[in-house]
């Protein structure tokens, strides 16, 4: 009876002490898992500081690299600008040029460009030249004055490396003291070289004049010879003064190649020669021989007035669609007209006494020397 109320008595103690095991062990467990916690906490904090020193050196960095990044973005566009600027400045200026080159040669009337002509093409474009130049020269004469062929023999050799207006201004005194070939083979060469002074060159001219005078009287009576031959064998007579002679005092045809038909002869692509007799003989074998004399003077009067050496008038030129020397001169049309000379550019022509035909004004005489000085 006495041994019964002691079990309960121990199982409570069991449970007692068992509860107390279990309380120590969570309370345990407790600790540990705050002593865990703090040590998170610590290296939480620790690794903080440590991300926080490494930030400030890896910010510099990036934001140097940022900034370099945008300055080389910026550095290329301003290039790129630079050279847009730049390109649009080239097309302006060219489309400027161009413009300006537009309008320059706007007013002039370019002839068609052409293609390389055959032999029979080039006869046939000479010849319409030579009708075109008779409808612009009707009047087309020998510019120099004369009565007979004696004169004009005279004034021919007179006219080399001058003007037929000098020598037309200055024949008027000498025919009045020397009017034949006998006159002026009796002349003091003093005295003759002052009367032709004014056409420059006169002492070689007047050895030529007595030359030639004195070969007329004693070799041809006194008379000019009507025939080619003859005529290149007196003094200071070469092949083109002779073909002015025959030509113009006896009616024989010639074709007289000077400067002005030399030069126009090669623009209009009739020869390539730089000698006078191979462009005459070039020439003679395009045209007619009745044409010759003719052909000459309107050739000449055209290189006078129109297609001058330095400057032709080509924007005023009748004839410039038919030569391929087009454009070596002013293709503007108002600028070329005041290139014109004498009755073209409303001047005086050369000769004092001009044929009743001519439409311009006659040259004034030469100027008395007292009023010249």
């Amino acid at each position: 009876m006495n041994e019964t109320p002691e079990k309960p008595a121990a199982a409570t103690k069991a449970a007692a002490k068992k509860a107390v095991t279990k309380k120590a062990t969570a309370q345990k467990a407790t600790a540990q898992k705050a002593v865990a916690q703090q040590a998170t906490a610590k290296a939480t904090t620790k690794k903080a500081p440590a991300a926080a020193e490494q930030a400030p050196a890896k910010k510099p960095a990036a934001k140097k690299a940022a900034t370099a990044k945008k300055t080389a973005t910026a550095k290329k566009a301003a290039t790129a600008k630079k050279a847009t600027a730049k390109k649009t400045m080239a097309k302006t200026t060219a489309k400027k040029t161009t413009a300006k080159t537009a309008t320059a040669k706007a007013p002039a009337k370019k002839a068609p460009a052409r293609k390389p002509e055959s032999r029979a093409a080039m006869v046939r474009r000479a010849r319409r030249i030579n009708r075109e130049l008779a409808e612009l020269y009707p009047y087309a004469h020998p510019e120099l004055d004369f009565t007979n062929p004696f004169e004009l023999l005279v004034a021919t050799v007179l006219s080399a490396q001058t003007t037929d207006l000098r020598v037309n201004q200055t024949t008027p005194r000498l025919f009045a003291v020397c009017p034949t070939p006998e006159d002026m083979a009796a002349m003091d060469p003093e005295q003759l070289e002052e009367l032709i002074r004014p056409t420059g060159f006169f002492r070689a001219k007047t050895k030529s004049l007595l030359g030639l005078s004195a070969a007329l009287r004693d070799r041809f009576g006194g008379e000019v010879p009507g025939r080619l031959e003859d005529l290149v064998s007196l003094p200071g007579v070469g092949r083109k003064t002779a073909n002015v002679v025959l030509g113009n005092a006896f009616g024989v045809p010639g074709i007289t190649v000077d400067t002005h038909f030399g030069r126009l002869a090669r623009r209009f692509g009739w020869t390539t020669a730089e000698d006078a007799e191979k462009v005459e003989a070039d020439v003679a074998e395009i045209f007619p021989k009745s044409e010759w004399t003719m052909l000459s003077h309107r050739v000449v009067f055209h290189g006078r007035r129109v297609c001058h050496s330095r400057k032709p008038a080509c924007g005023a030129c009748p004839i410039a669609p038919l030569c391929p020397a087009y454009g070596e001169g002013e293709t503007d049309p108002e600028k070329a007209k005041k290139l014109l000379k004498y009755e073209l550019g409303g001047q005086p022509g050369q000769r004092l006494k001009p044929p009743a035909d001519y439409p311009g004004q006659p040259a004034p005489p030469m100027a008395p020397a007292a009023a010249a000085s």
